[in-house]
């Protein structure tokens, strides 16, 4: 994975109209599958960026939001091609999740196996929880 000078990585949408510059919490070691309803269905892995971690270098415009149930993860997508690039946790509203393969040089290949997240019994869907 090519690391620039100030320590991000870039990533970029399928079409190259968005482009993030990015800074994660801890490299790949948060790397990740999510089995929330949303999250199997998008099928691709995050890895943790804090909130001052991403820059969208190009096309700001370019990006469409989907949010849902709670409202508290935001999912930005480029308009053009559909490719999810990155979202505010809703585990942890204080850090982004990017997409693992946006990430320029990532191999999917030699990142598998992944560790998977529970989403489907996240705390804040069960009654009495914010």
């Amino acid at each position: 994975m090519k690391t620039e000078p100030n320590g991000t990585r870039r990533a970029t949408c399928h079409c190259g109209a968005v482009e993030l510059r990015v800074r994660l919490t801890d490299g790949l070691n948060t790397a990740r599958r999510c089995d929330c309803s949303f999250c199997r269905r998008r099928g691709a892995p995050a890895v943790s960026a804090p909130l001052d971690g991403i820059e969208v270098v190009r096309g700001a415009d370019k990006l469409s939001l989907y949010s849902f149930g709670t409202h508290t993860a935001k999912h930005h997508f480029c308009r053009i091609c559909g490719i999810y690039m990155y979202h505010r946790r809703r585990s942890n509203p204080n850090e982004y999740g990017v997409n693992l393969y946006a990430i320029e040089g990532i191999e999917p290949k030699e990142t598998e196996p992944l560790p998977w997240a529970d989403g489907v019994n996240h705390p804040s869907d069960r009654s009495g929880n914010p």
